[in-house]
């Protein structure tokens, strides 16, 4: 089973599907939330070897009725009219990576650029003390910035934090901002 939602969003190495190699093995998810910003509006797809599909689709058909007319024509304009979209937001979203990215490191932090998508998954410095799960609640009520602890994804996640740069560079300066003056206030000489 591969997830492909992301596919769409790889920076300098193109997505290889394990489908073409595997087509008889492989179920393969997608969708259109990440490569077209369309969260919310439960469309997907996959595909798979055809006896296990019919199988699928027995149980799928009994437990959702549909996407929404809405969404499906939103979607039919996603696919015809807007298919190079996310390759136009995967050369922002880049963008954005290094600029947080360059941010983050002189905050102290230990972090790896991304291959894609639009998630950093930040280690804490060792004069972190705490766990991730309260340097993000700290981080919520002073900075005013949101990221989710590690832990949320991986018990081995305890010593780091996912942080999302979807939103605007100007949302990310403020944000970038605020987090190095709370590092700063927090943590003093160590930043």
């Amino acid at each position: 089973m591969a997830d492909e939602i992301y596919s769409e969003l790889t920076y300098d190495k193109p997505h290889t599907s394990i489908r073409p190699m595997l087509k008889e093995q492989t179920i393969v998810i997608n969708g259109l939330s990440k490569s077209h910003a369309m969260i919310g509006f439960r469309i997907g797809f996959l595909m798979a070897p055809k006896p296990l599909l019919q199988e699928m689709l027995k149980i799928h058909q009994y437990t959702v009725t549909c996407a929404s007319s809405i969404s499906q024509k939103a979607a039919f304009q996603a696919v015809t009219k807007g298919k190079n979209d996310a390759f136009q937001m995967r050369s922002e979203y880049k963008t954005r990576a290094g600029f947080v990215h360059d941010r983050l490191v002189k905050m102290g932090f230990h972090v790896i650029p991304p291959d894609g998508a639009f998630y950093f998954f930040v280690k804490l410095p060792d004069f972190v003390t705490e766990s991730a799960y309260d340097f993000a609640l700290k981080l919520a009520k002073v900075a005013k910035v949101a990221v989710v602890p590690g832990d949320a994804f991986s018990e081995k996640g305890d010593r780091y934090f996912r942080l999302s740069y979807a939103a605007s560079l100007n949302t990310l300066t403020a944000a970038t901002e605020s987090m190095a003056k709370f590092m700063s206030e927090e943590y003093g000489e160590n930043v």
